[in-house]
């Protein structure tokens, strides 16, 4: 009686089998291990045909017993500079082989191939026609493949010169070349070679199961796999453990590696007697396989396989470059749209209505069917979307998501209460403000695939007896795919998360109005009041430019403008925007003592991720991040962001002198009179400062440089102090001169529910955004936006 299996009891069966540990080897080459002395430690069992003697006679004995001296000597010196997880070929041997079936030795050359992986120290031995140099006997092929694939410009195009040459200089009567798909990784053959009397698979689909991940793991490690004959008998390592580790050798980079029984089912299954495979991996993937078959037990020369190896490579190099150039020209495409959308937004005063005026531009960055835009409680939609009651209930789904962009291909499997029996069934969202459940959402419409698969992947089936064995049938099996759209690609969720970015700064210039009325009511401010003279007296300067070098242009030049006056109008230029920069952050600095404080769970590594992705710091381009410890820690989200751009335009600043600027960001839990806090720091390797002056570093507008050397307006610190404050924390700091600076922000870890905004004011938000530096005093809002609430 046959049991099917489930897909996960395959999985738990194969993950366990020991496909790198087999204890054996293929008959068609000998292999030995070293003790660490450099002795024989273990010997393949038919090492006798090599040798003349069995292969327990050989443990312990030098290597120049087998191979003479000169030989023993260089195998033990490359084996010593050869790093752990590397191969080297060492070259061709020739050797008088004994065997029992033979009257006489026979003189035949052979490749050497020395290994080091997990400490052990490998050598194999296999036949080979070519003498001395193996390489040179393979350039021929490698030419002649680098030569046709010069002029092809697709991918489908490499993978069928590859399955002609590599059929060709092999002899296999198939050779397939097959992709893996990167969401669900089954396979595809792409090309395809046949001699006469071997199926086709061309166009059909292999299950993913049929190549389990640990096998997957193995051939990004060993890229070349031949099984000559499936009916080999494995030849046993002797003795089985190595007698230094007493564990089973590890052979994941042996050609010679024994496989797994049940592969050699599917081989029969599958009704070959041979197979080779070489892998495909770009960019650390494992793309796909070229993958050889034969009716009759085959051998391909050392030689071959090496240039089979080298073939592969190229491959997997050329559709490297094919798939980057491909993928560049998408990528400039859509931002060149994406470009002309936010220029048209740009100038318009509601960005809605912009997108709603060029709404086929705006479905088509993504490729998308349809579109919905909710904001400020309403929906706007565009093109083939669902009806605007279904939309809210997605948003009101996707708040409850942990990301700000979720994307799916089935609706219905990840969102049961996605309309059924429509035609969209995919979406990417991406939220702009989960506070007021505004979102963009793009939809796609159902691709109804007709799939052929080479054998139905359901049947996978185990034997009376407990043993695995693979699906018995190749036979076509069509399968119609059904409630799923177009794979969502990775350059598309970069547009949707850069178009996301560029609509949130619009969107909180938009809130102009709405932030001048803040500032408006904090001008009494006592902040503000205390500070009064030292605003007066800083910007008393910048103003007594605006009136000089204004005079000076008038009566100088009159209506004639000069070099020399357009230098005085720079400098007035300049001066104006220090006035303007040093009132904004008095007023933010103000505000900062008025507006609530609003702590939930903020996940500091995603903040300081986001900061250091930003623009909001300046150019971070040459320095090293390092991040240690990023928890959760209890804040005002809003206010803690504006703390850590501060500490870390700081730390840029004061370090961008240093050749390599190294700044540390950290957390760890507080100890004696800090029990009970998160101590969050900032550490660079810049100028440092005199602690002497340590004091004076979080008041307004103390500087400890001069401004020639280093701009701000020094409220940037202080602000980083009252946060803390705001929050029940401290902040102080370490330096050295010269050897950098640490900076420390201590917040208190008591226990509040966590706090959602969905009933905050729309005024209340905006003011703690403007305490914390988000949006800018003079930023305003549309009328339309404070009417609407």
């Amino acid at each position: 009686m046959t049991q099917f299996l489930s897909a996960s009891s395959i999985e738990e069966h194969c993950s366990r089998e020991p496909i790198r540990i087999p204890g054996a080897i293929q008959p068609h080459g000998y292999l030995l291990t070293l003790a660490e002395t450099g002795v024989i430690a273990q010997a393949s069992e038919n090492i006798y045909e090599w040798s003349g003697e069995a292969a327990d006679s050989l443990l312990g004995r030098p290597l120049d017993s087998l191979f003479g001296a000169e030989t023993a000597e260089r195998i033990l010196r490359e084996l010593a500079l050869l790093p752990d997880g590397k191969t080297r070929l060492l070259g061709t041997i020739a050797h008088e082989q004994f065997r029992s079936n033979v009257g006489q030795p026979s003189l035949e050359n052979w490749a050497l191939v020395l290994h080091r992986f997990s400490g052990a120290s490998i050598i194999e031995l296999e036949r080979t026609v070519a003498a001395g140099d193996v390489h040179s006997s393979m350039y021929p092929y490698v030419l002649s493949f680098l030569g046709d694939i010069e002029s092809t410009r697709s991918v489908v195009e490499i993978a069928q010169i590859a399955a002609r040459e590599i059929s060709a200089i092999t002899g296999f009567g198939r050779t397939l070349v097959y992709a893996f798909s990167p969401s669900d990784e089954h396979g595809e053959v792409l090309a395809e070679t046949l001699l006469p009397g071997f199926d086709s698979y061309l166009g059909q689909r292999f299950p993913a199961a049929d190549i389990p991940a640990q096998a997957r793991a193995l051939y990004k490690e060993n890229r070349i796999r031949l099984i000559g004959d499936a009916n080999y008998v494995p030849q046993r390592l002797i003795p089985e453990l190595h007698p230094d580790t007493r564990q089973p050798t590890d052979l994941t980079p042996a050609s010679l590696r024994s496989v797994s029984p049940v592969h050699i089912r599917y081989m029969k299954n599958m009704r070959t007697a041979a197979s080779m495979s070489m892998s495909i991996v770009v960019d650390g993937r494992l793309w796909g396989l070229i993958s050889c078959h034969h009716d009759r037990p085959k051998i391909p020369p050392f030689e071959v396989r090496v240039a089979c190896e080298h073939i592969a490579q190229l491959v997997s190099l050329q559709i490297a470059a094919r798939e980057g150039q491909v993928d560049a020209l998408n990528r400039l495409g859509a931002r060149k749209k994406l470009n002309e959308l936010l220029a048209h937004t740009a100038k318009s005063k509601h960005f809605i209505d912009a997108l709603e005026e060029h709404s086929q531009d705006f479905c088509d960055i993504l490729s998308a069917t349809g579109a919905a835009i909710i904001f400020e409680g309403r929906v706007t939609l565009m093109g083939d979307a669902p009806p605007t009651e279904e939309v809210e209930k997605l948003v009101a789904w996707l708040v409850n998501q942990a990301d700000d962009e979720v994307h799916t291909v089935n609706a219905g499997e990840d969102f049961s209460d996605f309309p059924a029996g429509t035609s969209i069934v995919g979406f990417c969202a991406i939220s702009l403000s989960k506070v007021f459940r505004n979102y963009v959402v793009w939809f796609r419409h159902e691709v109804i695939q007709t799939i052929a698969w080479a054998g139905d992947p359901r049947a996978k089936l185990v034997n009376l007896a407990g043993t695995m064995s693979p699906r018995e049938s190749f036979e076509v099996w069509t399968q119609t795919v059904r409630g799923r759209s177009s794979e969502w690609t990775g350059q598309e969720i970069e547009i949707a998360v850069e178009f996301r970015t560029a609509l949130l700064a619009l969107v909180l210039t938009r809130a102009e109005e709405l932030a001048n009325l803040v500032v408006e009511l904090s001008q009494a401010n006592r902040e503000l009041e205390e500070f009064s003279y030292t605003v007066s007296h800083d910007l008393r300067a910048p103003l007594r430019h605006i009136h000089s070098f204004s005079e000076l242009v008038r009566d100088m030049d009159g209506d004639n403008v000069s070099a020399r006056s357009r230098n005085f109008l720079d400098r007035i230029i300049a001066s104006a925007e220090l006035g303007g920069k040093q009132v904004d952050d008095l007023l933010a600095f103000a505000q900062l003592g008025r507006v609530a404080v609003e702590p939930t769970n903020v996940d500091l590594k995603r903040l300081v991720d986001e900061i250091i992705q930003g623009e909001e710091i300046g150019s971070a381009s040459k320095v090293v991040w390092k991040l240690e410890n990023m928890k959760n820690v209890l804040a005002d989200g809003v206010f803690l962001r504006r703390a850590m751009q501060n500490l870390l335009s700081n730390a840029i600043k004061f370090s961008a002198g240093n050749a390599q600027p190294v700044i540390e960001i950290g957390c760890y839990s507080g100890a004696d009179e800090l029990v009970g806090f998160d101590i969050i720091y900032v550490k660079d390797n810049g100028v440092g400062f005199d602690m002497a002056y340590a004091d004076k570093l979080f008041g307004v507008f103390q500087r400890l440089h001069r401004d020639e050397d280093y701009s701000g307006t020094g409220i940037g610190l202080a602000n980083v102090r009252r946060i803390a404050e705001r929050h029940g924390g401290k902040v102080w700091a370490k330096s050295d001169v010269g050897q950098g600076a640490t900076f420390f922000v201590a917040l208190p870890v008591f226990a509040r529910p966590n706090k959602t905004y969905a009933d905050e004011s729309a005024s209340a938000v905006i003011a703690r955004m403007v305490a914390a530096g988000e949006i800018a005093p003079s930023v305003g809002v549309r009328k339309k936006s404070l009417k609407d609430g």
